[in-house]
């Protein structure tokens, strides 16, 4: 379940609502091209916009088209961990395979309480668990340390490290071996981080380009390692503009500019400035995208 391209999918609206049709078209060219897995209501899904009928809507739509053909990772991380087991338990009765737990945000917790977190969702709901370290976000960063107490709670599985710091990386590894997976949480580190022995992304590139980010995962996985990096070098221009602006606003603009979705975010995310948006219109230009 937790390898490969991983896509932590947008959520689309029309008219300020969930826009289900378009969503369900999403996953089917996803499959169609090779994506291991669904994110749904990640940060790259405007979870943090979403009222919780919504976000169990997303969720549930998910499940239902995905129809047992990929595995449905569903985001259910919140800063509170009452809500936090709420939201994950909703999740698992719904069909979700797994949860995404972001680190708890805003209250900056210690590392104690970080691991008290989790601990306390993994007791109350049995689901596989991938943790989400992306301290650009949180305001706390999970350490190394923490991760390797928290690989010893059987249902806590993986892990999804945006830091972008493969120091890091290289110390959950060397401490948690095979006790939990780590999978990318930035495109632009993918490579080098299953080089160091992670088995994949969840991927805000894959939105895009879906079939050669699953390409480029399966190289690493077979071996072919010059093939995987002549891919890693035809993506990086894109990765690049995923976060041209803020995410996901750059990957919500191509995907319009492409026709698959509407440009519709939910303030306080806001359409693309004019400059940044030619910018990412010469690059998907370079990629015939558009």
């Amino acid at each position: 379940m937790f390898k490969g391209s991983i896509v932590a999918i947008v959520t689309p609206f029309n008219n300020g609502r969930f826009d289900e049709k378009t969503y369900s078209e999403l996953i089917e060219w996803h499959i169609a091209a090779g994506t291991n897995a669904i994110v749904p209501c990640g940060t790259t899904g405007e979870s943090a916009t979403l009222e919780y009928d919504e976000h169990y809507r997303v969720i549930e739509t998910a499940v239902k088209v995905a129809n047992g053909r990929v595995p449905i990772i569903a985001g259910t991380g919140a800063n509170s961990t009452e809500e936090t087991i709420k939201m994950t338990k909703e999740a698992k009765k719904l069909g979700a395979n797994a949860s995404l737990l972001v680190c708890p945000y805003y209250n900056k917790p210690t590392q104690e309480g970080i691991y008290r977190h989790y601990k306390a969702v993994a007791e109350a709901v049995d689901i596989p668990i991938v943790l989400y370290n992306v301290p650009g976000r949180t305001a706390v960063n999970i350490l190394p340390s923490t991760v390797a107490r928290l690989a010893a709670i059987k249902s806590i599985v993986a892990i999804k490290e945006a830091t972008g710091d493969m120091k890091q990386v290289s110390e959950i590894i060397r401490l948690c071996g095979d006790g939990i997976t780590v999978l990318s949480g930035d495109d632009f580190t993918t490579f080098a981080l299953m080089l160091l022995g992670g088995k994949g992304s969840i991927s805000v590139t894959a939105n895009v380009m879906p079939k050669e980010s699953a390409q480029m995962c399966l190289f690493l996985e077979q071996g072919k390692i010059d093939e995987a990096r002549r891919l890693h070098y035809h993506l990086d221009p894109l990765n690049a503009a995923m976060f041209i602006e803020t995410n996901p606003i750059p990957v919500k603009t191509a995907l319009a500019l492409m026709g698959k979705v509407k440009e519709e975010f939910r303030l306080p995310l806001c359409e693309m400035s004019g400059p940044n948006k030619d910018k990412l219109k010469d690059v998907l230009r370079s990629y015939k995208l558009i």
